[in-house]
């Protein structure tokens, strides 16, 4: 009976108990509904400044409700992606060859304003007239997996704090200005499956650590000014398109996975033969090898690969024999074979009346006369010379060394021998000379009054008298200590040649003299100055 009363008192306490928790729950509402209204109105005075940044584009002209951001239309120039109300993808895409945004833009403060939505995935601004070195401060968008700034006018090198975006997949820069070496941090990006730098100022060799991205299936580098060898890709087996055209890379063909699906490797400086195990490449839709300096053989099993439909051999010294009887892939949609050295039969299977195929051989030495062929001479000739030419102008370099150094030997030895003949009459002409006139002592009976040096002048200008009464040219012999103090202890500014070339020395020792002059000079200044 006991039980009954207890049981009404606890359910009392407990109404009790919710009626006076519901006004913090209603408090824990409405703070949390204000805080989502105050991020969401942050969120969208972020949105607001872009906008004036990017000087009010046209294609924002639609996005005229800033407070209702995630629910709003996305259309081909604007999106807005948001989850759980935080803004995660961003999309603005301006118009066709956008002019540069006004000269008071400053690309530091809008990068500034975007790293206000740190909850960014994917970030596409793409010509809108963005202009100015890329900040590192866009790395603080530690979110983001894609970023997409292309057709924009940024230059300079790509910032070093990229590396710190480990979550980075996708990194678009393409149509713009950026420069200098393409840097070593982007081996850093562990997850990073497109790269694409096409159209823009890179001027280097590639690294070798892009060969360590091992999640790459994208990679573009057209259209900059990158040389060198091409870097081993065998190891990138996730591969899929790789494009290199319109630079400087050569001359080996590079080594690749068997993955690939795209390969564009035209106007280069690539002059090596195209290995056999491409034909092994079974993925393989599209090869553009045009406009470089190819050799040998033109791999026709390329023709009937499964998956081919665009190929292009064109501008290179491709040599071979086509056959009527070869095989094609039915997909083949464009086959451009023209300006090589192929002779033959075009293959029925690139004949055929099928609309939808393009198909051009002008420019070999084909047995047809649709498009313009050269004769079979011709093609002849030219593989004669991409085989032969090399090794003669290798013979004709050794034989030119050996001539050279023939030739030095030659005047060395005749340099040589001239000298000693010389020596030897020299010699010869002394010891005559001294059998003839021995030498006399006249300083035994010298005066005591006199010195020896007085009377070995006397000696000397007697001899140079008794010369000139004899018609001979007067001259006199010196001591060595006149000679050293004459030429200043045989300083080379002294030295004199004959003809020019004692004009020249003469020049050379009135420069010297004006140097030790100026020494001189300097030397008494500061002697007086002490």
């Amino acid at each position: 009976m006991s039980l009954a009363p207890a049981a009404d008192s606890a359910e009392t306490a407990m109404a009790k108990v919710s009626l006076c928790s519901m006004p913090l729950v209603l408090a824990i509402i409405l703070l949390s509904a204000t805080h989502s209204e105050q991020h969401q109105s942050s969120q969208a005075q972020t949105l607001l400044r872009i906008v004036r940044f990017l000087n009010f584009p046209t294609v924002l002209n639609s996005w005229n409700n800033y407070k209702d951001l995630c629910n709003f239309e996305a259309n081909s120039s604007l999106a807005v992606v948001c989850y759980e109300e935080n803004i995660t993808q961003l999309h603005i895409i301006g118009e066709k060859d956008a002019p540069l945004l006004p000269r008071n833009f400053s690309i530091d403060s809008f990068i500034t304003t975007l790293v206000k939505l740190p909850s960014l995935k994917v970030l596409t601004l793409v010509s809108l007239g963005l202009w100015g070195p890329l900040p590192g401060k866009i790395a603080r968008l530690s979110s983001l997996e894609i970023l997409n700034l292309t057709s924009n006018f940024l230059y300079g090198a790509i910032p070093l704090e990229l590396s710190s975006l480990t979550t980075l997949q996708t990194l678009i820069l393409d149509d713009n200005m950026f420069s200098g070496p393409l840097p070593d941090l982007l081996s850093s990006l562990p997850v990073l499956a497109v790269l694409s730098l096409k159209k823009n100022l890179f001027n280097s060799s590639l690294p070798i650590s892009l060969s360590d991205l091992e999640n790459l299936r994208v990679l573009g580098l057209s259209h900059n000014h990158f040389y060198g060898e091409v870097p081993d890709f065998s190891r990138l087996t996730n591969l899929q398109v790789l494009e290199l055209e319109n630079n400087d890379f050569g001359p080996q063909f590079p080594k690749l996975g068997k993955k690939l699906v795209t390969l564009v490797l035209s106007k280069n400086k690539f002059r090596s033969a195209i290995p056999a195990e491409i034909s092994s490449y079974y993925q393989l839709e599209r090869l553009d090898v045009s406009s470089n300096m190819f050799v040998g053989p033109f791999p026709a099993s390329l023709l009937s690969l499964p998956s081919m439909t665009y190929l292009n051999f064109s501008g290179n010294k491709f040599t071979g024999m086509l056959f009527e009887n070869m095989s094609c892939n039915a997909e083949l949609k464009a086959v451009d074979l023209s300006s090589n050295l192929l002779t033959g039969s075009l293959p029925k299977c690139l004949l055929s009346d099928s609309k939808d195929r393009v198909v051009l051989y002008a420019r070999n030495c084909l047995d047809t006369r649709n498009q313009n062929q050269h004769p079979f001479p011709f093609c002849r000739n030219e593989a004669l010379a991409v085989g032969i030419i090399p090794e003669r102008s290798k013979q004709k370099q050794a034989s030119k060394a050996a001539l050279a150094l023939g030739l030095i030997g030659a005047i060395c030895g005749g340099v040589v021998l001239v000298g000693l003949i010389y020596f030897i009459h020299r010699r010869m002409n002394t010891n005559k000379t001294m059998k003839k006139s021995p030498p006399r002592s006249i300083t035994e009976n010298a005066s005591s009054g006199y010195t020896s040096k007085l009377l070995s002048d006397a000696r000397y200008v007697s001899q140079t008298m008794k010369m000139g009464a004899l018609g001979l040219p007067g001259y006199r012999t010196f001591s060595f200590e006149e000679l050293e103090e004459a030429t200043q202890n045989f300083d080379t500014c002294t030295f004199m040649g004959e003809g020019s070339h004692g004009q020249d020395e003469a020049r050379r020792q009135d420069r010297c003299s004006q140097l030790w002059s100026n020494i001189a000079g300097n030397d008494q200044r500061q002697t007086s100055e002490v």
